[in-house]
């Protein structure tokens, strides 16, 4: 029997449908939020800009407990700048994504501290204080911590955008360590203090740069003739080590290929070893060696350095007396090619005092970047000669070219003692194989097993290294300059900066692994070139016609007066009809110039509504666009499966 189908009315079966798909949307955005697929994305600017580096998320990805950021922004004031804002909008977008590839383990907490509050007084816990715009007090800081360490960016600059990311990052792996960075330090000189060099003096005082790094870091001393260095120092810190032995460039070798890290300071001629330890004739002493290496490591590493010392006519610099130090070299941003390199980006100037001469050599299979080098008009000359200031250097400069002053390695490197640790039986093993004589006749050899040797021939992690050939730059009378108060207190100023590049490659290196060799981040906002092009090319016409007007009334203004001396003295003084052409003249030339200059402006004008609007237009258009290509292009093969069944 058939039933009489009731039907709905439009109107309601249209409310439905709009019920079902808000159902529909909201679920499917749940679903998607609970899945973490919400969360991916694709950078498609030409720098990344929207992407972490390799370095953070190795970062992430190793955190063990977890970390809590407090992001500080005063979002609810009016008084905020405009700058500030549309940055805050970036570090939001860049924070969401340090949580999105975290796993959880990283949390952000968005405090908007107000007078009288809970979040101000947070932030002043933190060490976090407002910045004064138009006597409103503003907040703009992060606060990074984990279990019971923290640490803050009391101010994030939008003029340091490009190093927010590194520094956030340090700062993640800075808490998230249970306990200081642990570097061991083998040692030439007594940058750690000594005893007096003569009898009734006072012993020598730590170098300051010794006293600042044990400030920040826990300092192992090694000395020179370390059996093994273990593996979980976090960095090694070689300071001029003259007359290393090859069992310790063993040690440091074995080290490396573990995925260490050397940073390594030798010096061909080094005036601070001669006034740390100088010769005395009394103890029957020759002073401390001035000139230190690593004859047998810098060869397998890819690197030569000689005896002679670096002098550069281009970074010669002027010492006392007007006398010119061709081998103290003030090196500018120009020799330091990396532009994007945090070690060396913020720094303005660095002094080497009789620096060597890096070179590379190749053959080591590892990655060799420049950090700082020369100008190409630097030559090699006598480490003696240089050292008095000689004024005829100039003339004895050999090999003109560009030296590297401090260089990075990094990679897979191989042992530089591929028969074992000098002096081993491994060694002797192996040289006595080379005595043997082959058997002869019948005689079958007996089966041996080959022995597994107990040193590393290959790197099981990639290591880094950091060599500079200059040990002076960090000498407390060539860095700091010092003043000494009453009760034994003494204040240091850096007065280049040579201490910072040395800090920076330590906190870079000890912090994390991931942070080796890291870049500043590309800026989000990027200056219009196009539209500054124009704006640049109507400057130079607009200028030319005012130019141009101003010599035209200049030479009208010359005329006038040629005109008004032509007058007798007692005249009465009037206007011709000369005169009053001439001024009529001059006014409508001053009328044309600036009509054609407001011409010049609206031409200006409208060739940047065009470019605002083709890239309008692209941003309006171009994804549905790429969309709507996209669904066709998949139909397109749907129907081709579809008929080829």
């Amino acid at each position: 029997m058939n039933q009489e189908t009731k039907t709905l009315h439009p109107m309601t079966r249209a409310i439905l449908a709009i019920i079902a798909l808000a159902v529909i949307v909201v679920s499917a955005n749940l679903l998607v939020s609970s899945l973490g697929v919400g969360h991916k994305n694709a950078d498609f600017t030409s720098d990344k800009v929207h992407t972490l580096s390799d370095g953070t998320k190795g970062i992430l990805k190793e955190l063990g407990a977890p970390v809590v950021i407090r992001y500080y922004a005063t979002r609810s004031s009016d008084y905020m700048p405009e700058d500030l804002k549309l940055h805050m909008r970036r570090v939001d977008d860049l924070l969401a994504e340090y949580e999105n590839l975290s796993d959880g383990k990283l949390r952000v907490e968005e405090l908007d501290p107000q007078p009288d509050t809970d979040a101000e007084d947070s932030a002043n816990l933190d060490g976090i204080r407002g910045q004064s715009f138009d006597d409103q007090n503003l907040y703009f800081g992060l606060a990074v911590s984990c279990l019971d360490r923290t640490s803050t960016i009391p101010f994030i600059d939008p003029n340091q955008e490009t190093m927010l990311e590194y520094q956030l990052s340090r700062a993640i792996s800075e808490v998230s360590r249970p306990d200081k960075p642990l570097i061991g330090l083998m040692s030439g000189l007594p940058i750690t203090g000594g005893p007096a060099t003569m009898p009734g003096q006072q012993g020598q005082q730590p170098w300051v740069i010794y006293q600042q790094l044990a400030q920040s870091y826990e300092v192992k001393d090694l000395t020179m003739t370390p059996e093994k260095i273990d593996p979980e120092i976090d960095l090694v810190l070689l300071f001029h080590p003259a007359g290393i032995t090859p069992e310790a460039e063993f040690a440091i070798d074995q080290y490396l290929l573990q995925g260490g890290t050397v940073v390594a300071c030798l010096d061909p001629h080094s005036v601070a070893a001669q006034m740390s330890q100088p010769a005395n004739p009394m103890m029957g002493g020759a002073g401390a060696p001035t000139a230190s290496t690593l004859p047998t490591l810098l060869g397998a590493w890819g690197v030569s350095m000689g005896t002679q010392v670096v002098a550069d006519e281009s970074y010669a610099t002027t010492m006392n007396g007007n006398r010119v130090g061709l081998a103290v070299l003030t090196v500018p941003q120009d020799g330091m090619p990396q532009k994007d390199n945090v070690i060396t980006r913020d720094l303005t100037s660095l002094v080497f005092f009789l620096p060597g001469g890096l070179n590379k050599t190749g053959g080591s299979g590892v990655s060799i970047n420049s950090l700082v080098k020369s100008s190409e008009n630097a030559g090699l000359a006598d480490a003696f000669k240089a050292a008095q200031l000689d004024p005829s250097l100039d003339r004895s400069l050999t090999d003109r070219k560009a030296y590297d002053i401090v260089m990075h390695l990094s990679g897979s490197f191989k042992s530089a003692f591929p028969k074992g640790k000098p002096g081993s039986e491994e060694v002797a093993k192996e040289e006595d194989k080379k005595d043997e004589k082959p058997a002869t006749g019948d005689a079958k050899p007996e089966d041996k097993k080959e022995e597994k040797p107990s040193h590393l021939v290959e790197a099981t992690k990639d290591g880094n290294v950091f060599l500079i050939s200059d040990v002076d730059a960090f000498f407390d009378q060539f860095a700091y300059r010092l003043q000494n108060f009453g009760g034994g207190m003494q204040v240091a100023q850096q007065i280049n900066g040579n201490p910072s590049l040395l800090f920076n490659i330590i906190d870079q290196a000890a912090a994390s692994s991931h942070l080796i060799g890291a870049r500043s981040r590309a800026a989000v906002a990027r200056p219009f070139t196009k539209i500054k092009d124009l704006e640049a090319a109507a400057r130079r016409r607009v200028g030319d016609k005012i130019a141009e007007f101003e010599t035209q009334a200049e030479e009208a203004q010359r005329k006038l007066g040629e005109l008004q001396a032509q007058k007798s003295a007692g005249s009465e003084l009037y206007l011709s009809p000369e005169q009053e052409a001439e001024i009529s003249k001059l006014r409508q030339q001053e009328v044309d110039a600036r009509k054609q200059v407001r011409e010049l402006q609206k031409d200006l004008k409208r060739e940047k509504d065009k470019l605002a609007g083709r890239a309008t237009l692209a941003n309006v258009l171009g994804m549905p666009l790429l969309v709507i290509l996209f669904g066709i292009g998949l139909l397109v093969k749907r129907r081709s499966a579809t008929r080829a069944r």
